[in-house]
Formats: structure tokens, C-alpha cells, sequence
């Protein structure tokens, strides 16, 4: 770890963060006149810290990692571990049965949440880090961010890490852009003013928001799966939960390893 990240300076980003939060501006803000802010200078991530039930929560500024580019499709290529990452939003009576299916087979999910959707539904939140998955920044209303202009783009960004750090005490380690696969430069770059280095994206579409049916879903997701994926996935569909034991155990049988995205670059 650099020698300059002493435990007084993350404090001190953090104290600072949160009490420009509660002003209404601050990483995941905007200056006077409604230009975006930056980040505090010098913030970087520090370790997560135990939930009441034991769970890992993540840290309150999102890590860096040392070699990847800003925008992420697949981790290492040499380790049998996948990132299963799932959009967050849809019905949770769904989004709870997904997690459970997953904590039965011992796997970690990532959940990139929909912030208009935690906030119509906050346990959520503490559920999916309760039961040590990791959850992230999918935008404020899941929009087409990628055709906002600047500033419209960065409040749909700034709004869910708002809602994000209301409930969790951390904007999340990741954002995804919504509506598309890949953030565009200006989006990657309003990504890391909000205080997220890196965008995460994926290599291999489920297509479970079709609803193609549960066959269609497993095999596409299994045909394509291999060391180091990051699979994405959907909260809201019926045809995904039921095709997540079948891709579970798929997995077990080729000695894939589900780990959250974090653990999958670590």
C-alpha cells in the first residue's frame, strides 16, 4: 500500500466526504452553479468494516486496481473464478430468491443496484451485504446515461452513490453504466470524478431480460463462461433465478469458483 494513504488522511477524506454528503454535494455532489464536483483529493479506498451480522461491507471510497484499465471486462485468465454480477432492480421478491439460491451453492454475487430502486426498497441493501455480496452503482433511474450530456449524466451517476452512501455508508465499489454494455469516455471520465476508478462491464451477456426461457439462459451463459468472466445478469426475471442452480452447478462441475468482481481482480 502507498506510504502516503496513512490512516489520519483516510479519516480525514472520509470525515470529509461525509459531511459535504449531508450538505447535499461533496464526491457525489456538485460545486455552486451545478458543476461537478470532484472527489476529495487524495481519497482512496480503505478496508471494509463487519456488518451487525458478521458481513464484510465494503469501504467507503472504492478501491483502485493497480494494472486495469478504467473500464473492465473480465479479470484474470489464469484462476477458475467468475464474477456473477446482476442488475439491481426489478421485483425483490425475485432479487431475494436470486441471492438465496446463490448463497445455497456458496456464492458471491455483485449486485449493481438501480438507485430509485433502493430507494423503493432499502432493505435490499442490507440484505445483499448481509448475505457478503457486494453491491455498486448502476445509475439513479436507468436511463440511457451514455446519450446525457454532461451534467445530466453525472447526476444519474451522483444520485445512486447518494443513495448508495445513505444506506450502506459507502457509494460502492463499482459502476456500471445503464442501458449499455460500455460507458462512453465522457461517462468513464464522470465515473471517476464521482469517485469510481473503475467502470465495470462484462464478456458475457446472459440476455436473461428477454426472457428467452430458462434453457435459452443457461445455455448461453454456460457456453460462454471460462476462467476470469464477468457475467451479466438480471434481478427480475423468473427465468434467471430458475436458471441460476443449473449455472451454479454447471460451474461446480467445471471447478468455477462465483466471487464478487472485487475478488475476482484481487
Amino acid at each position: 500500500m502507498d506510504s502516503r494513504w496513512t490512516p489520519v488522511s483516510r479519516r480525514s477524506a472520509l470525515r470529509a466526504a461525509t459531511g459535504a454528503l449531508l450538505a447535499g454535494t461533496s464526491a457525489v455532489g456538485c460545486a455552486p452553479g451545478g458543476t461537478p464536483r470532484p472527489p476529495a483529493p487524495g481519497a482512496r479506498s480503505g478496508d471494509g468494516a463487519p456488518s451487525a451480522h458478521g458481513a464484510v461491507r465494503p469501504a467507503a471510497v472504492p478501491r483502485r486496481f493497480p494494472g486495469r484499465p478504467v473500464q473492465i471486462e473480465h479479470g484474470p485468465r489464469d484462476r477458475p473464478r467468475v464474477a456473477l454480477t446482476f442488475h439491481g432492480q426489478g421485483d425483490p421478491v425475485l432479487a431475494h430468491a436470486a441471492l438465496a439460491e446463490a448463497e445455497r451453492a456458496g456464492a458471491r454475487l455483485t449486485v449493481l443496484a438501480v438507485g430509485t430502486w433502493l430507494d423503493r426498497h432499502p432493505g435490499m441493501a442490507r440484505r445483499i451485504l448481509d448475505g457478503g455480496h457486494e453491491l455498486g452503482n448502476h445509475t439513479r433511474a436507468h436511463l440511457d446515461v451514455n446519450a446525457m450530456d454532461e451534467a445530466r449524466a453525472y447526476e444519474e451517476i451522483t444520485g445512486c452513490a447518494r443513495s448508495l452512501y445513505r444506506l450502506t455508508g459507502s457509494i460502492g465499489t463499482w459502476f456500471r453504466p445503464s442501458r449499455a454494455r460500455y460507458a462512453t469516455p465522457l461517462v468513464q471520465g464522470l465515473a471517476r470524478r464521482a469517485g469510481y476508478p473503475h467502470v465495470l462491464s462484462y464478456d458475457v451477456e446472459s440476455l436473461d431480460f428477454t426472457s428467452p426461457g430458462v434453457a435459452a439462459v443457461t445455455r448461453k451463459v454456460a457456453g460462454e463462461l471460462r476462467n476470469g468472466s464477468v457475467v451479466s445478469l438480471h434481478f427480475g426475471y423468473r427465468d434467471t433465478v430458475a436458471a441460476l442452480p443449473l449455472l451454479l452447478a454447471e460451474m461446480g462441475r467445471r471447478q468455477l469458483r462465483a466471487v464478487t468482481a472485487t475478488e475476482l481482480l484481487t
